[in-house]
């Protein structure tokens, strides 16, 4: 069966709005050309991925080159599926179908929807918009991406949205659920709900892919993958997701690497106490974990890995795979320190090449997987493998004080420009003065709402008079800040505080 033969033929391909004379042109390719020349693609260039760029002494991945990686491992994914054995391509064809420049749209769109400031830009603005502004759902990345694809940008066809074919619209959704449909579960143990709900549900899903206002159009995006049961990725989605893990896990290694924040010795030490003193470490409580001694951080890894993740997790398998990375990385990349020259560029090329074809040759495909996985998965062996990976990078890196240091520092701008605009907004004798584009999203995302209460009114029973007005302008507020660059932030910031040097200069864009 011809992979391209697929449900995208009969519901994936078509648009909200039938577009005229595009019969000469690919439908998903138009879809990656109109993401690819988006402002808010471009801004990725300027939005912090891990680091900041800033006083690193070395160039380091931004969400923009973060994000055309992940749509090189995607496509190299989805290639290696199309020539699988027949029972694979049978499956993957059932399921949907994995087009290579689909998954590549995803990839090159996961972004999108990310603030200021990395991920604790993310959750900040998710603090702000639900106890500053008000919002039942808040703000999450993922559903801010798909927000950006279906209501905020615009193309030729419509005002509102890009009018992506629902094929990619799917792609994009790595968590298919809103975060208020989980409030009315009980409390559930980890391994039994989906990777990103979280502990409890009754506070609403931590991560998710569609706020209140776009779940209709998500729900009519999947509808046409009926072979895909509720709260799973696409074959696509999990492409996507596989491959954005796996460019994280390696590709930003490069950065701590070359800006000499990974440092051999405090990496090996944590690792070969771990390995020399597995059954000591297993035998000790919880509570008597410090992760400031070596080795203690890795056991506490695997206790949550196993906790969270059973279905995969093993003690074997992830022995190995700290011996695998213990080797390549630890005793083989780290143990020369980075000088510059062309023989430790050509070191963290090689190493970078080796795990990223191991990795993306790590997958196998699922008729029914675990609800912590998707139909496409890494193998048990390259599950580890990143797993390790990954707490390289929040043990040596993301827990840094100076980098906490720095980053609470950038949090505070995100409140105080949320608590600027909201006042600003409020104040009848100036907020006609407002940015233009923050009075034109406030009349839309208002529209939005009033339009969600006459579908769906049982959202709005405790509600005021005016609640649709608030939703709208709260909403808009967090639509505008997360469409800055960081550098942005930090100017507006400036200009509402009143500490600006140059106010045109730095009002510039608004």
């Amino acid at each position: 069966m011809d992979i391209r033969q697929k449900t995208h033929d009969t519901g994936g391909r078509e648009r909200a709005i039938i577009e005229q004379n595009r019969t000469d042109e690919d439908d998903f390719r138009i879809d990656i050309e109109r993401i690819r020349f988006s402002p808010y693609f471009s801004r990725l260039s300027a939005v912090t991925q891990v680091i900041p760029q800033a006083g690193s002494g070395t160039t380091v991945h931004n969400r923009l080159t973060h994000s055309l990686k992940v749509s090189a491992v995607a496509r190299s994914i989805a290639i290696r599926l199309r020539t699988a054995d027949e029972e694979t391509r049978n499956l993957v064809a059932e399921l949907g179908g994995c087009d290579p420049v689909v998954v590549q749209a995803a990839a090159a769109a996961h972004d999108l929807g990310h603030p200021p400031f990395g991920h604790l830009g993310e959750q900040e603005l998710d603090r702000v918009a639900r106890n500053i502004l008000g919002l039942p759902d808040g703000f999450e990345g993922n559903a801010q991406t798909f927000r950006i694809l279906t209501a905020l940008d615009s193309c030729g066809a419509t005002a509102r949205g890009m009018n992506l074919t629902r094929a990619v619209r799917a792609a994009v959704l790595k968590y298919p659920w809103t975060r208020n449909e989980w409030r009315t579960m009980a409390p559930i143990s980890s391994e039994l709900l989906p990777r990103g709900v979280g502990p409890d549900p009754a506070a609403g899903a931590i991560k998710y892919s569609a706020y209140d206002i776009e779940a209709a159009e998500m729900r009519d995006v999947l509808s046409v993958f009926p072979a895909v049961a509720k709260y799973q990725q696409t074959v696509e989605s999990s492409v996507m997701d596989i491959a954005d893990d796996i460019a994280y896990a390696v590709h930003d290694l490069d950065d701590f690497y070359r800006a000499g924040i990974l440092q051999y010795t405090t990496v090996s030490a944590e690792f070969r106490a771990w390995l020399e003193q597995t059954e000591q470490l297993a035998a000790l409580r919880q509570a008597d974990l410090d992760q400031r001694k070596p080795g203690h951080a890795l056991e506490m890894t695997w206790r949550r890995a196993f906790a969270k993740d059973p279905w995969i997790a093993d003690a074997d398998a992830f022995r190995d795979s700290v011996q695998r990375v213990g080797h390549d990385l630890v005793e083989g990349l780290l143990a020369v320190p980075y000088d510059g020259g062309l023989e430790a560029d050509r070191a963290v090329t090689a190493f970078t090449r080796r795990w990223i074809d191991r990795l993306q040759e790590s997958v196998t495909v699922e008729r029914t997987p675990t609800i912590r996985s998707g139909h496409v998965r890494l193998t048990k062996e390259a599950w580890h493998d990143v797993g390790v990976l990954k707490f390289v990078h929040s043990r040596f890196v993301l827990d840094r004080s100076d980098l906490a240091v720095y980053q609470r520092g950038q949090t505070r701008i995100i409140k105080s420009l949320a608590e600027g605009f909201n006042s600003w907004l409020n104040d009848p004798d100036d907020a006609a003065r407002a940015p233009r584009r923050l009075l034109d999203s406030v009349q839309a995302a208002t529209e939005e709402y009033r339009q969600l209460r006459a579908h769906s009114p049982e959202l709005f029973l405790q509600a005021g008079p005016n609640e649709v007005q608030r939703l709208g302008q709260a909403r808009a507020i967090v639509d505008y800040i997360a469409s800055f660059t960081d550098a942005q932030a930090v100017s507006l910031n400036a200009l509402l505080a009143g500490t600006a040097d140059n106010l045109w200069e730095a009002g510039r864009g608004l």
